[in-house]
């Protein structure tokens, strides 16, 4: 009894499914039948419809085999698969044993509330539950219209995903890469290959993998570059968000200022469109290429650039133990100001310069730049310029106010306003025998002490050269004999010789630059 109850269930399972399979002609108005190689065919025109479980197919005719269990169908054709899919086409060939649709001309697909998809070829696997499409498809809804050679539908995840000549289109931005994929849900587009946005503001990214959440206009990307008219964000990662303005990149960061010929690395950094406002800051240098090839090196803990349409207020902020690098001065403060527009540094809080071998400090500090060669230096309150001789002497000028003018690269003359001071040691070149030969040295002959409210400093070769004294200068000479340690320094003194900067601690080369990702044009 029990084989027999056994037996009967698997004819009975067997029986449901293999009618699961068939394909079944629910209506149409007029049938004729036919033998073809020894298997019926039909031929039924005129509201035909038919059925496959939860698959139901209408067409204006058709050709139906049986034997074959597949269905050749013309004129208007529409798929109903459940509540949440529609299909219409002009021909369709149905294989009910695979139960695959392979619809042809003016294909259009669409999944309730999600998306639409056009095409002229389409194979719709109802297994797989995957729509393919190939040779041009265009798949649209409420924010996107996305378009390539081919691609493929993923009904269960909702996501597609396109090959060869994508583009997508929105009402900010176009897209265009060779591979990418879609998400018709959550409008979430996920990047495969390089990529490049366009929005409507002239804003160009490029990105390689990640994903944009077309919705919010947010984008998380492992790999990216952010370009605008003025300025370019290149990280290891990006996150971007367009409704906010705000755009967010870590990991080997570079901001590059295309008016003014600057670059700036760091380990984070971020841009706001709105304000025009960007900072870069974890190991953060900045670098300027002048017109003599030069480049000018500014490190900082954290720098901020502001853009303007106005460039007298373009600026450059650098704050915290600012550091600066040039072939032909160095520097160091607590903070910095570039002012692109009248192409002048401030120096703020203990700042520190070098150039042609002297020293230079004063409570702040301006450095004029004109034709992108430093043209002079205002040192402002509490002025000191400090140069060693080849024998270990300080030669020193101190006053209120001191302006430090250059010819090319070389300090020409410093001009001292108010409380003027200088000590500068006189050298002479003498020649001795010694063990038989003549040697050359070098000899302290006297020191000059002047004290004048005004004077000039003239250099030559970044040593003194002389002096000029304004408004009863106090002069003398002391021979070396009669010099005391307490003479040879001014009050104030101090040397900061083994703190100046080397190229490497302002800008390292061995910094990690992330790998340009855009084409070369």
């Amino acid at each position: 009894m029990r084989s027999f109850l056994l037996l009967f269930w698997l004819i009975t399972l067997t029986t449901t499914s293999l009618a699961q399979r068939k394909v079944k002609l629910d209506h149409a108005n007029t049938l004729k039948g036919y033998v073809q190689e020894g298997k019926r065919v039909d031929w039924v025109v005129g509201d035909v419809v038919f059925k496959q479980n939860q698959t139901t197919i209408y067409c204006d005719s058709a050709i139906f085999f049986r034997a074959k269990n597949s269905v050749e169908a013309f004129g208007r054709i529409k798929i109903l698969e459940g509540d949440s899919v529609t299909v219409t086409a002009l021909k369709l060939n149905y294989d009910g044993d695979k139960k695959i649709a392979y619809l042809r001309n003016n294909v259009v697909f669409q999944k309730l509330n999600t998306a639409t998809l056009y095409t002229d070829f389409l194979d719709y696997d109802r297994p797989k539950n995957e729509a393919r499409y190939f040779q041009n498809g265009k798949l649209v809804d409420s924010t996107n219209t996305l378009t390539s050679v081919k691609g493929y539908y993923d009904l269960r995840t909702n996501t597609a995903s396109f090959k060869n000549d994508v583009k997508v289109l929105n009402k900010d931005y176009t897209m265009s890469s060779d591979t990418l994929q879609y998400n018709s849900k959550n409008r979430f587009v996920y990047f495969r290959a390089l990529t490049k946005l366009e929005d409507r503001q002239g804003g160009i990214a490029y990105y390689e993998s990640g994903f944009y959440d077309t919705r919010q206009r947010q984008s998380d990307l492992s790999k990216g570059d952010f370009q605008t008219p003025n300025y370019e964000l290149k990280g290891a990662r990006l996150f971007l968000d367009d409704t906010r303005k705000m755009y967010k990149a870590r990991g080997n960061v570079v901001l590059v200022s295309k008016k003014d010929n600057m670059q700036v690395h760091g380990d984070e950094g971020v841009y706001n469109k709105k304000t025009l406002i960007s900072k870069v800051y974890g190991h953060a240098y900045a670098a300027m290429v002048t017109e003599e090839k030069d480049t000018i090196f500014i490190s900082a803990d954290t720098l901020v650039s502001i853009d303007n349409n106005d460039p007298s207020k373009r600026k450059l902020v650098a704050y915290h133990h600012v550091r600066i690098f040039k072939s032909d001065i160095q520097g160091k403060s607590d903070s910095l100001i570039y002012n692109a527009g009248d192409s002048t540094l401030y120096f703020y809080r203990n700042p520190i310069l070098w150039a042609t071998g002297n020293q230079m400090t004063a409570d702040s500090i301006k450095v004029l730049v004109q034709n992108k060669k430093i043209s002079r230096i205002n040192m402002v309150s509490n002025a000191f310029v400090v140069s060693s001789d080849t024998l270990q002497n300080y030669n020193q000028i101190k006053g209120r106010r001191m302006t430090a003018y250059f010819d090319g690269k070389a300090l020409h003359h410093v001009v001292v306003e108010g409380n003027g001071e200088s000590v500068y040691f006189a050298l002479q070149e003498k020649e001795d025998m010694l063990e038989g030969k003549k040697e050359k040295f070098t000899i302290v002959s006297g020191m000059n002490k002047i004290i004048c409210s005004n004077m000039r400093i003239n250099f030559k070769a970044g040593k003194v050269n002389n002096v000029s004294f304004y408004v009863r200068p106090d002069a003398s000479f002391i021979p070396p004999h009669e010099l005391k340690p307490d003479q040879m320094l001014l009050k104030g003194f101090t040397w900061h010789g083994d703190e100046r900067p080397t190229r490497k601690e302002v800008g390292s080369d061995s910094h990690n630059l992330p790998q340009r990702i855009i084409p070369e044009k």
